[in-house]
């Protein structure tokens, strides 16, 4: 039988704890094995560094834009909105300002009242990055479905030009008239209006004259359909139209730009003007 040699079950060394070495100046810990052979992890990152360089979110900065404040123009006497909209330098004229004071002025801009508040240079607030998406979206697919339609319709025939307006020889015909040449020169007034004064004035007799008032003694008598005398209708006489104050279109138009600058509108005239 073999000599019996002393046999120890071998112990597992721990990777975790330190092994012994024996130096001349006695015995000391080595460094851990683990650590010396696994490599550490990475240092993590400071939140508050993260934060620090973070871009600004870009709700905020929409939200750090100034609105510009809107300008309140408050109505006087002889006021019209084309004459407020010259004053204010208003881009579009009296339509753009009607268009933003609709609810003030009511469903007729040539008839604004002394003492209402009319906002003027109002702007727009930018819209919300979300908002613009979903603006950019029906855009998008309302020309898609433009082309769609103009690729899949017949081709249409070429309008024809518009015939130009024509008008009576009566009253009816003379107050459209004048109508149609205010609404190019901005001047303020409706049909019932100007009827109700012609028929108060002249009772619609365009060569009506008054002979007998302050006016005719001073030389001047008012004449025509709405008795207005030389100088007022030089005055205010609207270009395009004839220079004879008898000339039913012509003293019509007069009459009302002279009450639009004085009373803001013929319509706002129910008595001697």
């Amino acid at each position: 039988m073999p000599a019996q040699g002393k046999h120890r079950r071998p112990k597992s060394v721990s990777l975790s704890r330190g092994i012994a070495a024996v130096t001349t100046g006695g015995a000391v810990l080595a460094l851990p094995v683990l650590g010396a052979t696994t490599a550490s992890a990475a240092p993590a990152h400071s939140v508050a560094a993260e934060k620090a360089v973070a871009p600004v979110s870009v709700t905020a900065q929409a939200n750090s834009v100034t609105k510009a404040a809107p300008v309140k123009h408050s109505v006087v006497s002889g006021e019209t909105l084309s004459k407020i909209a010259r004053e204010h330098s208003v881009s579009g004229g009296w339509k753009k300002l009607y268009e933003g004071n609709r609810k003030v002025v009511g469903e007729n801009p040539n008839l604004i009242h002394p003492g209402i508040t009319l906002t003027i240079g109002a702007k727009a607030a930018a819209p919300s990055d979300a908002k613009a998406g979903k603006a950019a979206a029906r855009t998008a697919t309302t020309e898609r479905a433009d082309r769609s339609e103009r690729t899949t319709a017949a081709p249409a025939a070429a309008p024809a030009a518009a015939a130009p307006a024509t008008y009576t020889n009566d009253l009816d015909g003379w107050i459209k008239e004048s109508l149609a040449v205010m609404a190019q020169h901005g001047i303020p007034g409706s049909y019932e209006g100007i009827h109700r004064n012609i028929i108060r004035e002249s009772s619609g007799n365009p060569n009506a004259i008054n002979n007998w008032d302050s006016n005719a003694v001073k030389g001047t008598p008012s004449k025509g359909l709405l008795q207005v005398i030389d100088p007022t209708f030089q005055a205010y006489h609207v270009p395009g139209t004839s220079t004879d104050s008898y000339d039913p279109v012509a003293n019509i138009t007069a009459a009302c730009n002279y009450a639009a600058d004085r009373y803001g509108s013929i319509d706002n005239v129910f008595g001697a003007y």
